[in-house]
């Protein structure tokens, strides 16, 4: 029997905002080689190795350079890609990816910028997603919860079947879900032949793929007409295919994951013992120092930033309001964010 080829698409197109003024446009968070030397983005391509035969990057313009890079950097070769002029969200950007592979090529779709640990139980849970792909299922990944987190959307579910995706809840419906036990965190991680993602797509969202069909037929050189890009309709995986499909089968992880998209989220991995570059603790160790200088403070659990052109200061669980600001930047000193 043939053996489907497995691609392991990388979801790499985004910016980063939370995380500045460490992540700019030019090199956003997941470039920074900030984790024991390595980018989030070579740690998710060195995490699938054992398991995908070959690499797909979706990413835009201004990234594709740094990604082929960082690859070549670690020993790997991506030889597919997408070029978004534009983000339209992921649901487009998988079609995409699907419309350029064979149709029982199975796609584990990846983002770039998270972490895992426990690699025996992340590869355990591939092989699985992998065996029911071939069954012609989507499959999700659901994160075994630890805290009452309001910032993740939830899956709801009984053994490998999905009752239920929930949007990000507030932090008492969040305590209800862990209280039940059949809640899981969404790690946007996917898997799933081409040919069964895009007939789904096709059955509950035709608009975006028939928008999709016709702007793939514009790539060149793995780049996407930006007139059939806008044409896209724009949206998520989850809300164009994952909720309306009857297809779809969700493993729960016990593999240590951890989306590390803001201050607060990477001191939070820090303080698990895990290697993070240019962090460390203040002189008088009340609060957290990105710097090269020698920071005291007097102020519990405060956050310091400190780049070559910005030093952002603030308290630790307020780290969210780190995009309004940069909002606020891009306006008034675009080139801080560049």
């Amino acid at each position: 029997m043939k053996k489907n080829k497995i691609i392991n698409v990388v979801l790499s197109g985004g910016s980063g905002t939370r995380l500045w003024p460490l992540s700019r446009a030019s090199k956003p968070k997941q470039f920074l080689k900030i984790f024991d030397k390595k980018s989030l983005f070579q740690h998710t391509v060195k995490r699938n190795s054992n398991i995908v035969d070959e690499y797909m990057i979706i990413t835009n313009s201004l990234q594709i350079v740094e990604a082929e890079e960082q690859s070549k950097d670690i020993g790997f070769s991506i030889s597919k890609k997408i070029i978004e002029p534009i983000g339209r969200n992921t649901a487009p950007a998988i079609a995409l990816a699907a419309f350029d592979l064979k149709g029982d090529d199975i796609m584990i779709v990846t983002p770039s910028d998270h972490m895992i640990n426990n690699p025996n139980s992340y590869e355990k849970a591939m092989k699985r997603a992998i065996e029911l792909a071939e069954e012609d299922y989507l499959v999700t990944f659901g994160i075994t919860p630890t805290s009452p987190n309001t910032g993740f959307g939830y899956i709801e579910y009984e053994n490998e079947e999905v009752l239920s995706f929930r949007e990000k809840p507030d932090f008492k419906t969040a305590e209800e879900f862990l209280k039940k036990g059949n809640f899981s965190w969404n790690s946007g991680i996917f898997c799933f032949k081409a040919s069964v993602f895009l007939q789904e797509l096709e059955k509950y969202n035709v608009e975006m793929y028939l928008a999709c069909v016709e702007a793939y037929k514009t790539i060149e050189n793995g780049l996407i007409d930006l007139g059939a890009m806008k044409n896209i309709p724009a949206d998520s995986i989850d809300y164009a295919v994952l909720e309306k499909s009857k297809k779809i089968k969700t493993i729960s992880s016990n593999f240590y994951w951890t989306d590390l998209g803001t201050f607060d989220s990477i001191i939070n991995y820090f303080e698990e013992s895990n290697q993070v570059d240019g962090l460390s603790k203040t002189e008088d160790e009340s609060g957290f120092n990105f710097s090269k200088k020698k920071v005291f403070s007097s102020i519990d659990n405060l956050i310091i930033v400190d780049t070559d052109d910005c030093l952002l200061v603030l308290k630790r669980n307020e780290t969210d309001a780190v995009k309004e600001i940069y909002n606020k930047i891009k306006i008034e000193n675009i080139e801080l964010t560049e």
